[in-house]
């Protein structure tokens, strides 16, 4: 496999401030809900999470941390080969282990956790507090892995950092009020962002944009990443939600670079923005890329 994935890196050149990296974020989203039982399925040519058992009361889900866990081994020795292969000159980073809620919901199905927050919160809370310590048990132990020999650290939305980040997320925020972000979600993005050296948070959906508040108050958090979702306009037609994050002093992570021009002109400050390394420009669309770096300053 990560000869394979040498020969597809080999095809590819890296202009501006890209660089080289895998991130293994093809186990899934979430992929931590594997690790603690939920049912891996992949009979859509994507990978999708289900709960253990079908209609499993939330009193019943009993959260324990497994380092033996044969997708986890599998994940863990595709790393140890790819530092193997290539000694630091390939970035490694976290694959996507999911946020708290999130990875409830693939415990529970979204539509039951929904109930949950009603009927049996005491019960969320605790489940969330059981996944929050496995969780960062999990990252640690594929941070040991991949660290070593990687010049920095980058992670499922593959941006580089000098010191250790992860882009954390609660797309299962999209479902609920400001008031239960604030009780169910916020609490434990907080803890996770006071540990990392530069959290960033995934802002996925329409949906989220009465969170956003909330959010940015956190003085730990460093940046934000904007997603508008499936049929809406692209990142660049959104100019009162960046002026909004820049105004709170915040960085602003841009998945198309292509919309990169048009944010730091709406913002005013180009210096907070930066780009994901997840675009791939085609072959033909070479002298694009470079017009653009030069817009950007490069």
């Amino acid at each position: 496999m990560v000869e394979r994935l040498d020969y597809e890196l080999s095809r590819r050149t890296w202009l501006g401030a890209a660089f080289p990296s895998v991130i293994m974020d093809c186990f899934g989203p979430g992929v931590v809900a594997a690790f603690m039982g939920a049912r891996m399925d992949d009979s859509s040519g994507r990978i999708w999470f289900h709960p253990p058992r079908e209609n499993m009361p939330i009193e019943d889900i009993h959260l324990a941390f497994d380092p033996d866990h044969p997708v986890l081994q599998r994940i863990l020795d595709i790393y140890r080969a790819a530092h193997k292969r290539w000694r630091g000159q390939v970035q490694l980073g976290h694959t996507d282990l999911g946020g708290n809620l999130d990875l409830l919901a693939h415990l529970r199905t979204s539509e039951a956790l929904l109930m949950d927050l009603y009927g049996s919160p005491g019960e969320v809370e605790r489940c969330l507090g059981e996944i929050h310590g496995i969780w960062w048990k999990y990252f640690e132990l594929i941070q040991e892995v991949i660290q070593p020999e990687n010049p920095g650290c980058t992670n499922w939305l593959d941006y580089f950092s000098p010191t250790v980040t992860y882009t954390t997320q609660c797309d299962f925020g999209y479902m609920i009020s400001p008031q239960m972000f604030s009780r169910f979600a916020l609490p434990e993005l907080e803890k996770t962002w006071e540990k990392l050296a530069i959290p960033v948070y995934h802002l996925d959906g329409i949906g989220q944009r009465a969170h956003l508040p909330l959010i940015l108050e956190n003085r730990h958090l460093a940046a934000i990443q904007w997603v508008p979702g499936d049929g809406q306009p692209d990142e660049s037609h959104w100019p009162e939600i960046y002026q909004t994050i820049a105004g709170a002093g915040k960085k602003i992570i841009c998945n198309n670079p292509r919309c990169v021009p048009a944010i730091a002109g709406q913002t005013g400050h180009p210096g907070l923005i930066a780009s994901s390394n997840r675009y791939v420009f085609p072959g033909t669309d070479y002298e694009t890329a470079i017009s653009l770096l030069a817009q950007c300053g490069w």
